[in-house]
């Protein structure tokens, strides 16, 4: 078994993380998944939220909008449509985009509305709300 995981997290914008870690913790749309070295291979959509990532004995946390998580023999790399380090996440932002899904959310049904609400609970969980 490998003692680290290779991990990238890439944005549009810029790479946000590259290096060796213990695990991330990835919030999967059809639920989290926690991302050890020797992983099977996956690939799997991401949801609006957190991403955890472990690394000698601290942890970092990435808001991320969209995107996938791909898990290969040779590590994690999340393809994020939006990344930002969580603590740079500007809170009046934040309200902004969770005003704006839940008046969208009134005008959605199906699958769109799941896939508002999913975004809408996301942001809530990352504001603390």
């Amino acid at each position: 078994m490998a003692d680290k995981l290779t991990f990238s997290l890439v944005s549009p914008e810029a790479e946000l993380f590259s290096g060796e870690v213990d695990q991330v913790d990835v919030p999967g749309s059809e639920g989290d998944l926690g991302i050890l070295p020797d992983h099977s291979p996956l690939m799997a959509a991401i949801r609006t939220g957190a991403i955890t990532v472990y690394a000698d004995g601290a942890q970092t946390q990435y808001f991320v909008q969209g995107g996938f998580a791909d898990v290969t023999p040779d590590g994690l790399t999340v393809l994020a449509e939006k990344a930002a380090l969580l603590s740079d996440v500007d809170a009046e932002i934040l309200q902004a985009d969770i005003d704006s899904a839940t008046k969208a959310l009134a005008e959605l049904d199906g699958e769109a509305a799941l896939a508002m609400q999913q975004n809408l609970d996301g942001l809530k969980a990352v504001a603390g709300a």
